[in-house]
């Protein structure tokens, strides 16, 4: 059972690689690159609650002129502050991936929309670490408003600058015409393949890799174009949606509810199957797994009383449902989880019970959502902690692309990268 432990990390057996995180935040993404083999160079964050999540659970304040970790299952140093005043030279062909969400806010849905003039876009300092460090692959996830109409111009910018980082854009110089600089050079013939990566996008729905939400996301990857990695592509869906309409048919969803079968949640025609998984459900998600060791989480005791057995179970008091704040249903997957608590549209933290009432999602129970480990320690007050998990990176979604970068960068392994 999840008891009140400080750090609680899964054993990660087989070394893969080094990664650098950046944009950590509550370790959503560092949490799946850990426990995918990677060694943590180190870790950037700056807001304090992030980083004190982070020390509860596996990091240590990053010490200058101290050795690298030695080994995957070493604490990972972090450097609490800006990334634009940290300097990574030091790990310059150390480093085989670069790793981190960029922070969301220029772009996102519930954001002021300001884009590439929001101080917040830290995409310049992503090819700015990629150039001190030259990593052999790159990770970033953001959320999918940088694909609206308004913003689709300069997100082909951004990949077209992942593919060229060396050629960088001048004090004075606008966005634009900067781009046009990256579309003569990609053009050109001669490059230094070591300086040019391949770079690969996609948009992914985590609910299709067993994540009990459902949360679509942009993940880019890039791979140094020496590597011979351009026909990488991105880990087919392991889940789908249409395998549960059919365990729902079937019955073996309900069998292992144990609850009676709900006639409303399919479809009238049934597609046929297609070999996935089902989709997993909040009651998945709340119920657990046997046969992996993660038990049932049961429900909280009352509003603002601590479960003495569970990390961060209590009730909160409140819930509402009105038109556009819904609540979220057990026998589907959870509503994309944003960065609030109260009044968030679409109710995000709401769910509807069996007997039809309503109440706040514990701070545990979205941990689930996010597939944290149970024994994941959040820092601060409830609502700093729900903030530290809607800004994250679902552990389960990071996981499947980590173990996919990390095989095709092993099976790619080239001679003359420095050991840290």
């Amino acid at each position: 059972m999840a008891k009140r432990t400080a750090t609680g990390r899964r054993k990660t057996q087989v070394e893969v690689g080094t990664s650098i995180e950046l944009f950590t935040g509550g370790g959503g993404l560092a949490c799946a690159m850990h426990d995918a083999g990677f060694r943590h160079l180190l870790a950037v964050e700056l807001d304090r609650r992030a980083c004190e999540t982070l020390r509860a659970n596996h990091a240590v304040d990053y010490v200058e002129g101290a050795p690298d970790p030695k080994d995957v299952r070493s604490r990972w140093p972090l450097v609490q502050g800006d990334v634009r005043n940290v300097d990574f030279t030091r790990w310059e062909g150390a480093v085989d991936v670069i790793a981190g969400g960029v922070p969301c806010q220029p772009w996102s849905l519930g954001g002021a929309h300001k884009g590439y003039d929001d101080h917040r876009n830290l995409w310049p300092e992503l090819f700015r670490v990629v150039r001190e460090t030259r990593p052999r692959a790159i990770i970033a996830e953001n959320v999918k408003g940088l694909l609206r109409p308004s913003f689709r111009p300069y997100y082909d910018y951004i990949l077209r600058e992942l593919e060229t980082p060396f050629e960088r854009r001048v004090e004075g110089e606008e966005w634009s015409d900067h781009d046009r600089r990256l579309i003569k050079a990609l053009g050109s013939e001669g490059s230094d393949p070591t300086e040019r990566y391949d770079v690969r996008m996609a948009l992914l729905n985590a609910a299709d890799y067993g994540v009990p939400q459902t949360r679509w996301r942009v993940v880019v990857v890039a791979f140094r174009k020496d590597l011979g990695l351009a026909d990488w592509t991105f880990p087919d869906p392991t889940h789908s949606e249409v395998a549960l309409w059919h365990s729902q048919a079937d019955g073996s969803y309900w069998d292992r509810a144990g609850r009676s079968p709900r006639a409303d949640l399919v479809p009238a025609t049934m597609p046929m199957s297609d070999g996935r998984k089902p989709w997993r459900t909040l009651r998945d998600a709340l119920l657990g797994d046997a046969e992996s060791g993660v038990p049932a989480l049961p429900a909280p005791l009352g509003d603002k009383i601590e479960h003495p057995e569970w990390l961060h179970h209590f009730g909160w008091p409140g819930a509402r449902e009105y038109p556009g704040h819904t609540p979220n249903d057990l026998d589907r997957p959870a509503k994309t989880v944003k960065a609030g608590v109260h009044g968030v549209p679409g109710g995000e933290t709401v769910l509807r019970r069996d007997d039809g009432s309503i109440r706040y999602m514990t701070v545990r129970e979205v941990a689930r959502v996010m597939t944290f480990p149970d024994q994941w320690t959040l820092a601060g007050p409830r609502g700093e902690q729900m903030r530290q998990l809607g800004n994250a990176v679902p552990v389960r979604l990071g996981r499947a692309i980590a173990d996919s970068v990390g095989g095709a960068l092993n099976a790619a392994r080239v001679p003359g990268l420095r050991t840290a």
